[in-house]
């Protein structure tokens, strides 16, 4: 078991900066996903922590002792790599033993370390196979064998679960879980999926054009995005954003949303103060709203208020119908249930439950 440690650390290329001032640590056994759009900068953070790419300042710690300098061999990690990376011409047994074999591991230990990955993983039926005989599943689970075997102090994925099926993917999302419970080791995990993110991290870091956007658990994360960019990204759908302007009634703080006639109090809403006048951008998630004559929020002893939605489509997933809306002149998106659902054409009122709403300030775009 081991921690992480990385601290003010830059990384440029010439002129082009692609790493600013990252800061960020994990405790020994944590998951933590490193999460983010196409060059953010997640896999060469990942790619400096192995020790595959040198930084240009500061420091990566690994139990506490500077590795900026030490050689991937020498900083006692595993990496698990989207393209499997698999000798094709060697058997799943070779494959897993070939780093052993280099570093002159005594044949008793290569079969003890085997066996124990073998089954921990359930490929003992594969161990005689070439790579070309096994499913997208199977060489993922061979990949990750390969790096168990070496019983490090960090594992590192780099997006491995890109290259497979939607339902596969969601297999292996469970599989990688349940390893990461039975092993305890500290992992580093990078992915574009946000939902493999929420569903396997103890904590995630949200990256974008480089810089670390928020650091946080995955409910803290959702409930209380830190600005714009970590709360559009988080979340499926994306959460609405419907500008307005504060207006104080006796004391009251309220939104007034932009061309429209209303105003939505923000007693329940966890903001600072917002002067009067002042510009905003309310985010409401999808799921945060419900038909009105239902009062959901109400019985839950949340605050909320109902407004007038037209419906312009309906997107029935089976589960639940996603609608996409407006809110006077202003876009949304609403989940639910799927008899609930009105129709496309039609209005109706739905409750939004304030308590979970979020304010956003429209220049800065950080969380009020």
């Amino acid at each position: 078991m081991s921690s992480l440690e990385i601290s003010n650390l830059r990384k440029s290329y010439g002129s082009v900066e692609v790493l600013k001032d990252i800061n960020l640590s994990a405790e020994s056994g944590e998951f933590v996903a490193l999460v983010g759009p196409s060059g953010c900068g997640k896999s060469t953070l990942l790619s400096i922590i192995a020790g595959l790419e040198s930084i240009t300042s500061g420091e990566v710690r690994i139990e506490d002792k500077l590795v900026n300098d030490e050689a991937p061999k020498d900083r006692d990690i595993a990496m698990v790599f989207q393209s499997y990376a698999l000798y094709p011409t060697m058997t799943v047994r070779e494959n897993m033993t070939f780093g052993m074999e280099c570093r002159n591991v005594p044949k008793a230990e290569q079969a003890e370390a085997i066996d124990r990955v073998a089954e921990l993983l359930q490929i003992e039926h594969l161990l005689d196979r070439k790579p070309g005989q096994l499913s997208g599943g199977q060489r993922q689970r061979v990949a990750m064998g390969r790096a168990l075997v070496r019983d490090p102090k960090l594992f590192l994925f780099d997006e491995p679960l890109s290259n497979l099926d939607a339902k596969l993917r969601i297999e292996m999302r469970t599989e990688i879980k349940k390893l990461h419970k039975n092993v305890g080791k500290t992992m580093v995990y990078v992915t574009h999926d946000q939902i493999e993110a929420m569903t396997l991290a103890t904590r995630i870091a949200v990256m974008h054009k480089g810089v670390l956007q928020q650091y946080d658990t995955p409910n803290a994360i959702y409930e209380t995005p830190a600005n714009l960019f970590v709360a559009g990204f988080m979340g499926s759908p994306n959460m609405n954003f419907l500008s307005g302007r504060v207006v104080s009634t006796g004391g009251k703080a309220s939104v007034r949303l932009d061309g429209t006639g209303i105003t939505l109090p923000l007693d329940g809403v966890r903001c600072g103060v917002p002067a009067d006048g002042q510009e905003v951008i309310l985010g409401v998630r999808p799921e945060h709203f419900s038909p009105a004559h239902e009062q959901r929020a109400e019985r839950k002893g949340r605050v909320s208020i109902s407004v007038p939605v037209t419906i312009d489509m309906e997107e029935p997933t089976g589960a639940e119908t996603i609608l996409m809306t407006h809110i006077g002149g202003q876009e949304a998106v609403i989940v639910c249930e799927p008899d609930e659902a009105p129709r496309p054409g039609e209005t109706m009122e739905f409750a939004i439950d304030m308590a979970k709403a979020s304010l956003f300030d429209p220049r800065s775009e950080a969380r009020l």
